[in-house]
């Protein structure tokens, strides 16, 4: 559960507020003054606080200097309460950290639309700190398997920017599109199973090394299954072979059984495959390929997906 610190030296203030944020799931703490909120700080460790300024004993501007003088408060929201709306007031909080001024009186949809947008965009920051970390590991992992198949040079990179702009194109969120970056770059990991023979035969493959190559999505699958930052990529890693027509593997699923993350892998993967020279086939021009890819939206490829990346293809 979220945990909002709240600091208001009004009591009858802070328990309307706290009854606003308890509807909305929110677990909240109250302190009347800044030496106590100060304390509660420490053993809490809340998600956002919420302060006024005017308050006995130590007042909002001392509270926040001391929260951001701590390692644990530095990126903590801090969203201040006032009815002082004087310029200089609001340049010194901000001077100091704040991330949001809320003046009173305010009503309840002004202080949860408040809360929630500052909760938000800590999430966000979360994520994309903890993404670039993540994705040099990713990009190591990718590198492997490109040594290992020369056919393949660029094509991971290549896949994740169409995979990206088709995203982009379906209004995914923010958060969708960064676990679809790594499940682009990962999405053949499993192929690491598949000996270097197999990979780089430049002949039509046998049926036994067919049955090879078939297991490296659920072979990459299992691999990510336990590594908790990476698992979001696994139904890209899992599903990008599978066809809307239900001829594709490892399950054969059909249509909208097939998870969305594997239905547009599915499309840029293959697109990839017609524009770039491989063993037994030369490349198709751009053009080309796109026809491909009308003729076959609503037997290999989500025909709506299939439309969009069409209609939004970005060389």
């Amino acid at each position: 559960m979220t945990k909002i610190l709240l600091v208001e030296d009004d009591p009858l203030l802070s328990e309307v507020m706290s009854d606003i944020l308890k509807i909305e799931n929110y677990e909240v703490f109250s302190a009347s003054n800044g030496k106590e909120a100060l304390d509660l700080f420490v053993t809490v460790k809340p998600d956002l606080v919420i302060s006024d300024i005017m308050m006995p004993e130590m007042d909002g501007y001392e509270f926040l200097e001391a929260v951001r003088a701590m390692p644990q408060g530095v990126t903590v929201p801090f969203l201040f309460l006032s009815a002082r709306t004087e310029r200089t007031d609001v340049s010194r909080a901000r001077a100091l950290g704040v991330d949001d001024y809320l003046f009173k009186p305010f009503d309840g949809p002004e202080l949860l639309n408040a809360v929630r947008a500052r909760l938000d965009r800590r999430r966000m920051v979360e994520l994309f700190d903890t993404r670039a970390a993540h994705l040099q590991t990713v990009i190591m992992l990718a590198n492997v398997i490109e040594t290992r198949d020369p056919y393949t040079a660029g094509h991971l990179e290549r896949v994740r920017r169409l995979a990206l702009n088709l995203a982009f194109a379906l209004n995914w969120s923010t958060e969708d599109i960064a676990f679809l970056e790594f499940g682009a770059i990962l999405h053949d990991i499993g192929k690491i199973i598949v000996p270097s023979h197999v990979l780089k035969k430049t002949g039509p493959l046998d049926e036994e090394e067919w049955k090879l190559m078939r297991k490296h999505p659920e072979a990459g699958a299992k691999m990510l299954e336990g590594v908790n930052h990476l698992r979001p990529a696994i139904p890209y890693v899992l599903y990008h072979h599978e066809l809307w027509n239900g001829k594709g593997y490892p399950f054969g699923l059909k249509g909208e059984e097939i998870p969305r993350e594997g239905r547009l892998l599915a499309i840029v993967d293959a697109f990839d495959a017609m524009t770039t020279n491989r063993p037994y086939h030369f490349s198709m021009l751009a053009e080309e390929a796109l026809s491909e890819i009308e003729r076959g939206k609503g037997i290999y490829f989500d025909p709506v997906m299939a439309d969009v990346f069409i209609r939004t293809y970005k060389i």
